[in-house]
């Protein structure tokens, strides 16, 4: 593209950014629909979020997204936050408002589209869910709302779990999520689970990482979804096909969290032709 006076920016910030994928989805839309906008990748140091995101209003950036570690830190430099995005407590997307940005959160509807695509069901579902930090709370709030039976969520430290269960429970208005310890895995109910790993465990280039080695807990599952996609192949994804599982990685949901906020940016539906163009962008970078 030709970058002129009316060229409209867009970008990432967070620390580090030098590894995102971002780019080749939301370059690849503007060349798609012949939009002149550039997206780039902004390094905010430790501290100035609040300097990044009012330096970003002020220069007229025409939408952000964010990343770790500034999902939560970046909600009280906001004019506004979506309703979503705030019973989730993180906001990855800023849709520039007056004044300032208004925040939402695109990761969930970017993950519950890429689980759709696959034919994962999350409604009436038995989940397990590894994990109690950030990512596994908001995929907690997903299930919830999209009607899940139950969600067994599994972590080292049961207090950590039980904490986010009573969050999200309460902000649901019902008992869907159940806390556990993962060392207890061994008392889920005799029946096969769609499961979701939501932790950072084997993200490269500790790849032979795995939160639950046991083969036993893996003859319980069914499907297996794994939010990481470096590498492609997870241990965790591996032991769930070993063991007659279906399993699939992250990096729908990174295509479609991204493809969300370039429609909430331009005002345009982005197809499954463009969506599948860009999917195959982002499998030859990886």
């Amino acid at each position: 593209m030709e970058i002129d006076g009316r060229t409209r920016t867009c970008g990432l910030i967070g620390n580090p950014v030098e590894h995102t994928l971002s780019p080749v989805i939301h370059n690849t839309l503007a060349e798609r629909f012949g939009h002149n906008l550039v997206y780039v990748p902004f390094p905010v140091e430790t501290g100035r979020i609040g300097e990044a995101v009012a330096g970003a209003s002020a220069l007229q950036i025409s939408g952000l997204n964010v990343t770790v570690p500034y999902k939560g830190e970046v909600i009280p430099c906001l004019r506004e936050v979506d309703s979503l995005a705030a019973a989730i407590g993180a906001v990855n997307t800023l849709v520039p408002v007056a004044g300032g940005f208004k925040g939402y959160n695109t990761d969930m509807e970017g993950l519950y589209r890429a689980m759709m695509t696959e034919g994962i069901q999350i409604a009436d579902e038995e989940i397990i869910l590894l994990g109690a930090g950030g990512a596994s709370r908001a995929v907690a709030y997903l299930c919830a709302v999209k009607g899940a039976k139950k969600v067994y969520l599994l972590n080292r430290t049961v207090e950590r779990a039980q904490k986010v269960a009573e969050e999200v429970n309460r902000a649901a208005e019902r008992q869907v999520i159940l806390p556990m310890a993962l060392a207890d895995f061994g008392s889920l109910p005799d029946r096969k689970f769609l499961a979701i790993q939501g932790t950072s465990v084997g993200l490269a280039p500790h790849v032979d990482d795995v939160v639950i080695a046991d083969q036993r807990f893996y003859e319980k599952v069914h499907t297996g979804f794994d939010l990481i996609y470096s590498p492609w192949e997870t241990r965790f994804m591996k032991l769930v096909k070993e063991n007659g599982g279906a399993a699939y990685n992250g990096l729908k949901m990174l295509l479609y969290q991204g493809i969300i906020a370039y429609e909430l940016w331009n005002g345009v539906k982005v197809s499954g032709e463009d969506a599948d163009v860009i999917y195959g962008k982002l499998r030859e970078r990886l």
